[in-house]
């Protein structure tokens, strides 16, 4: 590896992940040792409060690659695990893609490529680009996360349509600036961030991708939306405008 490329962290959030963790990260692994070799890349298991085999399996998993290291939050969260991950990273850039690896990881490069040459700040796999390709997801899903999208871009006025995908690139400005203003702790963290760097004036750029579902999946959506709704009507209603204010006055 190149000591003077880019750095990079790629941090796979897990929770109970023993049936799937180990396959995905020796994929991920090769991936990277192939693919991306212009990046001094690391990647970063934050689990956040496994019950199960997670914690063995990704030990071992250490031990073997040198380039893969762990650590555990006893609370869940998948937005507490990544804020905490990256808030504690000097790397150039950090992202962070779902364990399952629904997303196909061919889009990667293109997505990092991008934010290192700042054609934009933050770079979205996308599932409801006209382009992207969908497999498997079923039509309760796919409405839930449509009138979702319909419903933040018409309360604040972004241009992005997928919030919520599990695999995103963001650069390290970012994460200086807009990362210690992110409340929440789970599934909202993705729209609160994105929401914040557009109206922020940070550029946020979609990429259409090839998306598998995952069947054995156990987010649940409903509770999730719910959740995600009472996250836009706290930023909707003082959050943003909070924000704002206070990174006005930091600059």
């Amino acid at each position: 590896m190149n000591i003077n490329a880019t750095s990079l962290d790629i941090v796979l959030p897990v929770l109970d992940e023993e049936r799937t963790i180990e396959s995905s990260i020796r994929k991920l692994v090769n991936f990277s040792e192939e693919f991306l070799i212009n990046f001094q890349w690391k990647i970063i298991v934050a689990d956040n409060g496994s019950t199960d085999m997670t914690p063995e399996i990704v030990r071992k998993l250490s031990k073997e690659f040198q380039n893969v290291s762990y650590f555990r939050l006893d609370q869940k969260g998948r937005g507490r695990a990544l804020k905490t991950a990256w808030s504690s990273s000097d790397s150039d850039l950090m992202s962070y893609m779902d364990i399952d690896l629904s997303t196909d990881l061919n889009i990667f490069p293109k997505l990092l490529q991008s934010v290192k040459n700042k054609d934009c700040s933050i770079a979205v796999g996308s599932r409801l680009l006209k382009s992207s390709n969908v497999i498997g997801r079923s039509i309760k899903r796919a409405f839930i996360s449509l009138c979702y999208s319909f419903l933040f871009r018409t309360m604040f006025l972004v241009s992005f349509k997928d919030a919520q995908c599990g695999f995103k690139v963001v650069s390290r400005d970012v994460v200086d600036q807009l990362l210690p203003h992110v409340e929440d702790t789970g599934w909202f963290f993705d729209t609160e961030l994105l929401i914040l760097a557009e109206k922020t004036n940070y550029l946020v750029e979609e990429f259409p991708v090839r998306w598998v579902d995952d069947p054995y999946s156990s987010v649940k959506i409903i509770s999730t939306a719910w959740k995600d709704i009472k996250g836009l009507a706290r930023m909707r209603f003082g959050g943003l405008g909070s924000v704002k204010s206070r990174l006005r006055k930091s600059y």
